[in-house]
């Protein structure tokens, strides 16, 4: 039997619930911590080769993708080197969950046009002032995320052994 006195939320919010919870960050949250990120949400639209963000900027912002695609690259000399392309349904920008954190590469549209939301950093911080089990569990897939970056990292060190030093990586 369902509370009546849990909040019932409109159509729209429920599925905006839903398109958060097939996010990694946002997986562990129920509904009612969700809705504390509604009115936080900025919906914006890019166009192809439009940069997002620059590599070394401040990371003020986290970004879900609605509609289209997204190439995060890093800067070797003068060329772009593309890590990964991201579609729907996927997050970039994750390291603005981080206090006074800068981009580790750079986004740049792939598609024709994409659709995104935006998550101000200054709003993802106050949630967490607030509501620490949101910070908890939101750093929980942010660590695994990070755990997974690093095996593929190390997986694709070993298999290009030589063109590399791992040591390089702690000086």
């Amino acid at each position: 039997m369902r509370n009546p006195f849990s909040k019932t939320y409109e159509p729209e919010e429920i599925q905006m619930f839903e398109f958060l919870q097939g996010i990694k960050f946002f997986e562990r949250l129920r509904q009612k911590e969700l809705a504390r990120f509604l009115p936080t949400l900025h919906h914006r639209k890019y166009v192809k080769d439009e940069v997002v963000f620059f590599s070394k900027d401040p990371s003020q912002a986290m970004y879900l993708i609605k509609k289209g695609s997204i190439v995060l690259t890093i800067d070797i000399k003068d060329n772009f080197e593309t890590i990964m392309e991201l579609g729907k349904g996927e997050a970039f920008g994750e390291n603005s969950l981080i206090q006074n954190a800068k981009r580790t590469y750079t986004a740049i549209i792939a598609s024709d046009e994409a659709q995104l939301i935006v998550i101000p950093h200054f709003a993802i911080q106050e949630i967490f002032d607030s509501n620490p089990k949101i910070k908890a569990k939101m750093m929980t897939s942010l660590a695994e995320y990070y755990n997974a970056n690093n095996q593929r990292l190390f997986r694709s060190y070993r298999e290009s052994f030589g063109f590399f030093s791992l040591r390089q990586m702690f000086e």
